[in-house]
């Protein structure tokens, strides 16, 4: 099993960015699809962003970040990040890292960050 961290939420003004990172322990990091999920709410909880190491490498981003956020991996760290740009209201939400093995559904969950973005 793998356990994830999350850190880096906070309170940002509109048009602010933050970084959020990930800390991965206890299984082989590339054998793990990574991803980003984010809940506001009242809302469903929802992949926004995915990287996975097959094909040397590819990502997916929900249509609400695409151009905004960017998915990234520091394989030596044990860490995936996710960077946010040109925030909104609506990003608000608590964020959380998860994990997959291949050909499984996420499994593995971090306990979530809070980011609030203000007007």
């Amino acid at each position: 099993q793998v356990q994830l961290v999350e850190s880096g939420g906070g309170l940002v003004q509109a048009g602010g960015s933050l970084r959020l990172s990930c800390l991965a322990s206890g299984g082989t990091f590339s054998s793990y699809n990574m991803g980003w999920f984010r809940q506001a709410p009242g809302k469903e909880r929802k992949l926004i962003a995915h990287f996975t190491w097959s094909g040397g490498g590819s990502t997916y981003y929900a249509d609400s970040v695409k151009g905004r956020f960017t998915i990234s991996t520091d394989n030596a760290q044990n860490t995936v990040y996710l960077q946010m740009n040109s925030l909104k209201p609506e990003d608000t939400a608590v964020y959380y890292c998860a994990a997959r093995g291949y050909g499984t559904e996420y499994a593995y969950w971090g306990q979530g960050t809070q980011v609030t973005v203000s007007s």
